[in-house]
């Protein structure tokens, strides 16, 4: 188990219904993260579309997480 903080941006932080929240989970990647914050919240938007930074900076799905890591999601933007 890991002790992460979580800080959601845009419609993310509207499903969260808060910024940010320190959570207790058993996860190894960013990717893991995604996902139980997504059965948490009830978003549907899929990892793919969306994008992840841990410790402020930009990050693969696949990256490890650590205890006492921040992890931001960030959902899809569109624009050109």
């Amino acid at each position: 188990m890991k002790t992460i903080t979580v800080r959601y941006f845009a419609m993310f932080r509207e499903h969260a219904g808060v910024a940010e929240e320190t959570l207790t989970l058993d996860v190894g990647t960013a990717a893991d993260v995604f996902e139980c914050t997504k059965e948490r919240h009830g978003s549907a938007e899929p990892a793919g579309h969306c994008k992840v930074a841990i410790n402020d900076e930009m990050a693969d799905w696949s990256a490890v997480v650590s205890d006492g890591d921040t992890v931001l999601l960030f959902p899809p933007v569109a624009g050109g």
